[in-house]
């Protein structure tokens, strides 16, 4: 009786974990979100591209229903902080997800670190 209890809430929790998963998953995107996100992705890569007091060449964009992430690393930390608020800016960005490193002297460290919206 008792090993039938254990088996039963051990089933129970497998069940309830499944379900839990299943629920934290995104359902895949669309071709109207994969069009809007490229679309986002390009005019943020522009925008920082036409900042003369950015140097872009080492930030990464990727967008996911509209949340913007910056991966890759700056110089200074104005450009990092300045890329945030460029990113934020254009039309459709829900979020800035700031995956930035702040170069240092040739070493790298977290930059800013959060998001900003």
């Amino acid at each position: 009786m008792i090993l039938l209890r254990k088996i039963s809430s051990i089933s129970l929790l497998i069940t309830l974990a499944s379900f839990i998963a299943a629920c934290a998953t995104a359902p895949p995107r669309n071709a109207f979100e994969i069009a809007e996100d490229n679309k986002i992705e390009l005019a943020v890569i522009q925008k920082l591209a036409d900042d003369p007091n950015i140097y872009a060449r080492h930030i990464e964009v990727s967008v996911r229903r509209g949340v913007v992430t910056l991966s890759g690393f700056v110089f200074e930390p104005g450009e990092l902080f300045q890329a945030i608020q460029i990113a934020a800016s254009v039309p459709g960005v829900t979020t800035v997800n700031d995956q930035m490193e702040l170069e240092v002297f040739g070493r790298g460290g977290r930059g800013g670190g959060g998001g900003s919206s």
